[in-house]
């Protein structure tokens, strides 16, 4: 049994922007997000469940205006999904407990896959490598040694 689910509660408590896009599917305007030019230490987790997604380790300036990174933190809380909408052919990036649309992923990125991890910043809560234990996220701790 898994300590992340969807917590209505937290739903209820976004901001419109967190809710249009990890609801409804939304996407913030690009240069906008909270952490697209982060550069602290720390986890990125799912704002509804808080599962772990991404590290800062693995964050990346791709220019294009949202956070970006080549790899989640575990692939066990990401689920990736076909996305034809507008036209285009894209691979969405939803949480797997949660069920928020964070972003899509593309074959473009600097990593030895190759992937760019486009994520929105409104389906993210950073957790400073400082607090996550305190979070209890300590077993985080470990790969920022």
């Amino acid at each position: 049994m898994t300590k992340y689910f969807k917590d209505e509660e937290k739903v209820r408590a976004l901001t419109p922007s967190q809710f249009e896009v990890t609801q409804r599917d939304g996407t913030e305007r690009a240069f906008t997000g909270e952490f697209w030019d982060s550069k602290e230490e720390g986890l990125y987790v799912d704002i509804v469940s808080g599962e772990p997604l991404f590290t800062s380790l693995d964050k990346f300036d791709s220019g294009c205006g949202w956070p970006s990174f080549t790899k989640p933190v575990n692939e066990e809380f990401i689920t990736e999904h076909s996305d034809d909408k507008f036209s285009m052919r894209r691979v969405e990036v939803r949480s797997k407990y949660g069920d928020s649309h964070l972003g899509h992923v593309f074959p473009d990125g600097p990593g030895p896959d190759g992937l760019r991890y486009c994520i929105n910043s409104a389906s993210l809560r950073f957790i400073a490598k400082s607090d996550l234990e305190r979070e209890g996220y300590s077993e985080f701790l470990e790969l920022f040694k």
